[in-house]
């Protein structure tokens, strides 16, 4: 049996071999990972942009077969007819509530893009085991969600050509450009100001926005 001094210079040489590698490499080599297959790349380049559906994958899903599917895969946590079990968030209902003392911010009420629902269930539904759905399950669930919601008739199926032209009831009540003068502004690439000629006018020194009264979280923090 070698001991571990035998294998020192084993190791030792291997690190020898690893550095003189990287070194021929170049700079920024440093000699290990691997260059990842397409598939790879594939089972992560899965994000749908809102807006125009852009990404969305092949395939399609009617409200008949996403009742189903929302029976077995979602209903538990988000109720039969995405009222919400629990803790666990509404799916459908909530409309005209945004104002209120306590909004519900749900699918119909809230959201400003159909894809974007196909996109998160696709990605982090169900719960236990994400991933484990089909595009056309995916698809399904998304119709019948947004049917919930009196978005979408019952004869809809969602597929990448009929979900971006969904129109969501509270999308124009979102915000798309910033209007602060200071996003407007250029990149400053010459002549920019000197940072020394900046004058600070207000701060929140002294000014008690983070009282540091005492109470019960106080005597669990170490002495």
């Amino acid at each position: 049996m070698s001991s571990w001094a035998d294998r020192v210079p084993a190791v030792a040489m291997a690190m020898l071999l690893a550095a003189a590698t990287a070194r021929a490499a170049g700079p920024g080599h440093f000699g290990y990972g691997t260059v990842p297959t397409p598939e790879q790349i594939a089972g992560w380049d899965i994000d749908v942009r809102g807006s125009d559906g852009a990404g969305l994958p092949p395939g399609k899903g009617g409200v008949s077969r996403g009742e189903v599917v929302f029976a077995n895969q979602c209903a538990a946590c988000h109720g039969t007819f995405g009222e919400g079990e629990g803790r666990f968030p509404k799916l459908a209902g909530g409309q005209g509530t945004l104002t209120d003392d306590r909004p519900e911010p749900t699918v119909g009420s809230y959201w400003p893009f159909a894809p974007t629902l196909f996109d998160y269930i696709n990605r982090a539904m169900p719960m236990p085991t994400p991933h484990t759905l089909s595009s056309d399950d995916v698809y399904a669930l998304t119709a019948y969600i947004l049917n919930l919601n009196n978005i979408v008739p019952n004869d809809f199926v969602a597929d990448r050509d009929s979900l971006p032209n969904v129109r969501m009831p509270n999308r124009g009540n979102f915000i798309w450009t910033d209007p602060r003068p200071d996003t407007k502004a250029a990149a400053c690439m010459s002549a920019c100001v000197d940072p020394a000629t900046i004058t600070i006018t207000s701060t929140a020194e002294g000014k008690d926005l983070t009282p540091r009264t005492t109470g019960p979280l106080d005597d669990m923090q170490p002495k």
